[in-house]
């Protein structure tokens, strides 16, 4: 009674990784693509001036219209192996 009990606590303990992937790849890329549709939208004489700047990390990415795609690229991927990782290294501490 008390193995099933345990495997039962262990087993709710554990995160599903791939969920948290897509949901941290889901945010950080939706917050740039956000980001960068407000900007074009915003207008001005420098749009973006300063978001601009991840291009030196995001190869192909400027604040216009394909830039924002190419943006929620690069912010889904980057997160969600981000949250593939919190949620491997949880899963492997819950399981102490």
């Amino acid at each position: 009674m008390a193995d099933n009990r345990d495997n039962a606590v262990q087993t709710l303990l554990q995160l599903n990784a791939r969920a948290w992937g897509i949901s941290f790849g889901l945010l950080s890329g939706g917050g740039l693509f956000l980001a960068t549709i407000v900007l074009i939208l915003k207008g001005g004489p420098m749009v973006g001036q300063h978001l601009n700047l991840i291009g030196a990390f995001f190869p192909g990415y400027r604040v216009t219209w394909l830039g924002a795609f190419v943006g929620f690229i690069y912010g889904f991927v980057l997160g969600y192996a981000l949250g593939r990782i919190i949620g491997e290294v949880y899963n492997r501490l819950a399981t102490r």
